[in-house]
């Protein structure tokens, strides 16, 4: 069994939470590393919040930062498609 990488993050509120690295990349257009997080909360049509910041793979303790284009989350919203996309097919083939 694989085993989850987490981090510690302060929510909207102030409060630490535990967050689950859903995976990480360096953008070859942007040439800056993503990570995409949880925190293992569901919005109000209960899907899975996901989160995404730039990070520093060089520092562990790296501050997160915010993506500030549309062009960064364009690139971001591509590769969860193309995630969900393979877990899909993963299902599908596992069921029949």
């Amino acid at each position: 069994m694989e085993e989850k990488m987490t981090f510690k993050a302060l929510n909207n509120e102030g409060k630490e939470v535990e967050c689950e690295v859903l995976f990480t990349f360096e953008s070859d257009e942007t040439k800056k590393n993503y990570i995409v997080y949880t925190d293992n909360t569901k919005d109000e049509s209960g899907n899975m919040m996901v989160y995404a910041s730039i990070y520093d793979p060089d520092k562990p303790q790296s501050e997160l930062k915010p993506i500030e284009t549309d062009a960064e989350w364009k690139i971001i919203e591509t590769i969860l498609e193309e995630i969900q996309a393979e877990v899909r097919e993963d299902n599908d083939s596992a069921s029949e």
